[in-house]
């Protein structure tokens, strides 16, 4: 799905335009996910298990913008990727085609700015308007920021992964489950 692009101003005064993503710079979106799997332990990749060839890249980006039951924002500052977030149709299956599953994922020196805010309800009004009435998403149940901002937009838990992430050294975290009607 295209859109048009919209410019925000941070807590900090900085500002930050919220626009499709580029295939054409599929190299910094992978360079922009491979920091983002470095500076946190709750994305549910290393930055080794990142996409490495930028046609890859290019092609998952142009699948994006065409399909009409995904949507992928992206946040620049200064011209660099600091943030994205994007929904996915879960299935074809009829009876759980009005779900969808979201991602939501920061820099974290743009995190605690309202960026996580701002594009997390412009992607719950694009879900709306792609006919979704159901959007789930799973978090580390550590990630006590993130869950804060899912439940300020409205999400509640509906369960739990007991151990549902093994990370490198062996210990396990559970994820939580969650949901908003929408």
């Amino acid at each position: 799905m295209i859109f048009t692009e919209k410019t925000i101003t941070l807590k900090d005064g900085r500002n930050c335009i919220l626009k499709p993503p580029v295939p054409e710079k599929a190299e910094e979106m992978i360079s922009y996910l491979k920091q983002i799997a470095g500076e946190t332990q709750f994305m549910s990749r290393y930055p080794d298990e990142i996409r490495k060839e930028a046609e890859d890249e290019r092609a998952f980006l142009n699948r994006t913008l065409e399909d009409p039951k995904a949507v992928m924002i992206v946040a620049e500052a200064d011209g660099k990727v600091v943030g994205s977030c994007s929904v996915f149709s879960n299935q074809e299956k009829r009876k759980i085609r009005h779900r969808c599953s979201m991602g939501i994922g920061l820099l974290e020196e743009y995190c605690e700015q309202g960026l996580g805010t701002a594009m997390l309800n412009m992607l719950i009004e694009m879900a709306k308007q792609m006919g979704y009435e159901l959007m789930e998403l799973i978090v580390v149940a550590d990630n006590t920021r993130a869950q804060g901002l899912y439940r300020k937009c409205g999400f509640i838990e509906s369960g739990r992964y007991y151990h549902g992430m093994k990370f490198d050294d062996g210990s396990y975290h559970d994820e939580i489950l969650m949901y908003k009607e929408l």
